[in-house]
């Protein structure tokens, strides 16, 4: 297994490339805040609205820079714990570690804490004899960690049928750069046969657990196709299980199954203490591996 245990360093023209791609015009700052009020307004979330202006409105006060209790998160707006101050890395990871995570389509930017926690156990995971079979025709690659920028910054991007509601806010994407500089943040894509990026996603790692951020494809079932190359190598690195957040179609169907906080807190709390697997991560495992794997046999 090839591992560099070595911090990262960040080369000027990577700065540049950054500086480039997490980038935000105020025509889109403005679609993002139109598409975020209206979510944020829809029937199902609105009872939550007021209990949101008042945390907002005592933060403006009297601003709280330790992290919120996640036990304590609210019922409306499901699972809102707090509001972010600071998104610092040590801030980032020690709030991971605790259970929090930060999203916001719009507004002040959000420490969450959902009522119930999307799990993959690998031993549980899923894998379609579809996406077997095109995993064998050796149409496409996968790697780690090669291009962190150009996925982040396709995840944040217009999907295709959707509006574009995003969370990936150029605060955010620098955030997880740093955090993928400084080896705990990982990126896995997917490239075709004339090298181009068909799909990816990216996570972070703290401890024995991964949490998948977000995910994206350009051409059939590619994303499937690298995520379940991810969680192989999860499996066989020993982490304890792949943290969806919220359940999805298709978390679903590859095998995620939701948890309940108290339960997913007691699951994350030793595991969160084990020791991070820094640095760049490699694929050592081809897709006819990955595709021949049956998880819990």
């Amino acid at each position: 297994m090839t591992f560099h245990a070595e911090r990262l360093t960040f080369a000027t023209h990577g700065g540049n490339r950054r500086d480039t791609l997490f980038r935000e015009t105020m025509l889109e700052a403005a679609e993002r805040w139109t598409l975020g009020l209206a979510w944020g307004l829809t029937p199902k979330r609105i009872a939550g609205v007021p209990a949101l202006l008042r945390m907002c409105a005592r933060e403006t006060l009297a601003a709280d820079y330790a992290l919120p209790d996640p036990e304590r998160a609210l019922a409306a707006p499901a699972g809102l714990a707090g509001i972010v101050h600071d998104l610092t890395l040590p801030k980032l990871l020690e709030a991971y570690r605790r259970g929090l995570y930060p999203l916001a389509h719009a507004g002040p930017l959000k420490w969450w804490s959902p009522p119930a926690r999307s799990l993959l156990f690998f031993d549980e995971l899923h894998i379609a004899k579809r996406l077997r079979r095109q995993m064998r025709q050796s149409r496409y690659t996968v790697t780690f960690d090669r291009d962190f920028e150009g996925v982040i910054k396709a995840c944040a991007g217009v999907r295709a049928g959707r509006w574009h509601l995003t969370w990936i806010t150029p605060r955010i994407m620098r955030a997880y750069a740093d955090a993928f500089d400084a080896g705990y943040a990982h990126s896995f894509e997917v490239w075709n046969e004339t090298g181009e990026l068909a799909g990816g996603g990216y996570g972070l790692a703290v401890g024995g657990s991964f949490a998948t951020e977000s995910q994206f494809s350009l051409e059939p079932n590619t994303s499937k196709i690298g995520f379940t190359v991810l969680n192989w190598h999860l499996a066989h690195w020993g982490y304890a299980f792949n943290d969806g957040k919220l359940m999805t179609p298709t978390c679903r169907d590859m095998g995620f199954r939701e948890v309940p906080r108290a339960e997913y807190l007691a699951k994350l709390a030793p595991v969160a203490r084990k020791p991070d697997r820094l640095g760049r991560w490699s694929v050592t495992a081809d897709l006819n591996v990955v595709a021949d794997w049956q998880p819990g046999s």
